[in-house]
């Protein structure tokens, strides 16, 4: 018999059993055991493992038909398929109690909306059994006031959660949280104000979603949600290509559905790592833990209304990602200026994107575990506090900027880094109305007026050696002391000239006359 190169679905669900019974075993180690187990033509890919182990539960959901097929029948209606979900996920965070007949009626109304026409399928209880299995939901049942019960005693006993800390070490308790941010926001009280109330035309906003642990060894990758699967500034490219962890929907918003991708794929970062962490969540409406799988990471919901005192992430931590991404925002308007460009606060979703991921690996441990400390969850440490001074520093870095650009009515730093409205469409409650445009295609490119490309030219190899030369002559000049940074254009030299060298010899290669 042919080996065969692909996997059916009760394979995969052996390859997940496989990973269970062996926790310790590595992603490769287990492509190389499928492939002798079941007598593969190739070793599957890590990408591919990595994608069954985060669908388990979808492949324990199935029936001895779904596993023995190799492929996942296609949804009829994936906008319908995207929307229900997330008002279902919505309504277990406001403690709704949901019958079967209640989202069996919620499908038919978004099925209207949707247009759906002849063929809107029929909400049998068939449909309703095979829609909870494809999203992991368990049989509705009604939860009554316990909820809130819970949630009521947990305030009037903090101490509790001090306690249930204590059991963890300070490197094993993360925290998560979402941010909004406008990143062409102007330090002008009255630009700024037109352009936020513009953003959901121009575009111009993303949605952060930040988490690390209490000492700050452990800073997780940031997920970034934009407006488009591929904007305009991608160049056709997708947002993993670009080095990414990037999703999308008509509105930037986090939603209960990328909420829940994103903690399965930190359950499985942390499995992979073998250990055991508490993960401290807010209430937010897309914050939904029921039902999922979770075997590495345990989730905390705080009480509600407390997340503004004792969350870490509001405690300093965003703000620190602000402050940096603000300074780099502001040195490139300055730029602009002496330029003398129309509109110095014009930047590409894409130039965006690489500026906030270099401000969150800016913020150091030190910075981190000390907002962490400041919640009052945390025994302080008796030491003096070492990083209040590089805050203070990037503050300063940041009114000197402003002071700098023709402002008319400058905002303070803290209106800068803080403004109320990026929190606001982080966490807002999304409306069916909302709903309905979420679940719009993203496939093509955005092309809105918002989403401009740069207007700067590439430069050709030549042009970006002389610029570097021009640097490291300036740097010989005024300051021979700055070694770091002297040693760093040195090393973009020799990368570019390397690179250079490359392309000619392969360029000689293919025109070689035969």
């Amino acid at each position: 018999m042919k080996p065969s190169s692909s996997l059916s679905n009760d394979q995969k669900l052996k390859i997940c059993h496989h990973k269970a019974t062996n926790p310790s075993i590595k992603q490769s180690s287990l492509a190389n055991w499928a492939m002798q187990e079941f007598k593969l033509s190739k070793v599957p890919t890590q990408g591919t493992i990595s994608k069954i182990l985060a669908k388990r539960q979808q492949y324990e959901s199935m029936d001895s038909t779904e596993l023995t097929s190799k492929r996942q029948r296609a949804v009829k209606h994936p906008e319908l398929d995207n929307v229900l979900p997330n008002w279902v996920l919505q309504c277990q965070a406001r403690r709704v109690a949901l019958s079967g007949d209640l989202i069996k009626e919620k499908a038919r109304q978004f099925a209207r909306q949707l247009e759906l026409g002849e063929i809107t399928p029929e909400f049998s209880n068939g449909w309703l059994a095979k829609f909870n299995i494809r999203h992991g939901f368990k049989a509705q049942k009604s939860y009554g006031e316990s909820g809130s019960a819970d949630l009521d005693a947990i305030d009037r006993n903090m101490p509790t959660i001090k306690e249930k800390l204590q059991s963890y070490s300070l490197q094993d308790i993360y925290n998560m949280d979402e941010t909004g941010l406008f990143y062409r926001m102007a330090p002008d009280r009255t630009i700024a104000r037109r352009q936020i109330e513009g953003s959901k035309k121009d575009k111009t906003r993303l949605t952060f979603v930040f988490a690390a642990n209490a000492d700050g060894s452990h800073k997780m990758e940031p997920l970034i949600i934009g407006h488009a699967q591929r904007p305009r500034a991608f160049n056709r490219k997708s947002g993993e290509q670009l080095g990414f962890y990037y999703r999308s929907n008509a509105k930037a918003w986090m939603t209960g559905l990328i909420f829940r991708e994103w903690l399965q794929k930190m359950d499985q970062q942390i499995q992979d790592a073998n250990r055991k962490v508490l993960l401290l969540l807010d209430n937010a409406p897309s914050h939904v833990v029921r039902d999922l799988p979770l075997t590495n990471v345990q989730v905390f919901l705080f009480p509600t209304n407390t997340t503004s005192k004792i969350q870490p992430m509001d405690a300093g931590i965003i703000a620190a990602f602000k402050r940096r991404y603000r300074r780099f925002q502001l040195q490139d308007a300055i730029d602009r200026d002496e330029q003398q460009k129309a509109d110095i606060y014009k930047v590409d979703q894409l130039i965006a994107m690489r500026w906030a991921k270099a401000a969150w690996n800016d913020i150091s441990s030190k910075t981190i575990a000390n907002c962490f400390k400041h919640t009052g969850l945390f025994e302080r440490e008796t030491q003096k506090n070492e990083v209040g001074s590089e805050e203070q520093d990037i503050e300063n870095e940041l009114k000197d900027a402003i002071n700098q650009l023709p402002i008319s009515r400058p905002m303070s730093v803290h209106e800068l880094i803080n403004p109320e409205e990026e929190q606001q469409v982080a966490h807002e409650e999304i409306s069916d109305e909302d709903l309905i445009k979420l679940s719009s295609s993203q496939d093509q490119e955005e092309e809105e007026d918002g989403e401009v490309m740069d207007e700067n030219p590439p430069m050709s190899t030549k042009e970006n050696l002389n610029v570097l030369h021009s640097c490291i002559s300036f740097l010989d000049l005024s300051n021979p002391n700055h070694v770091i940074a002297h040693k760093v254009l040195r090393n973009i030299q020799f990368e570019i000239r390397t690179i250079e060298k490359k392309q000619t010899t392969l360029d000689k290669y293919f025109c070689k006359e035969y």
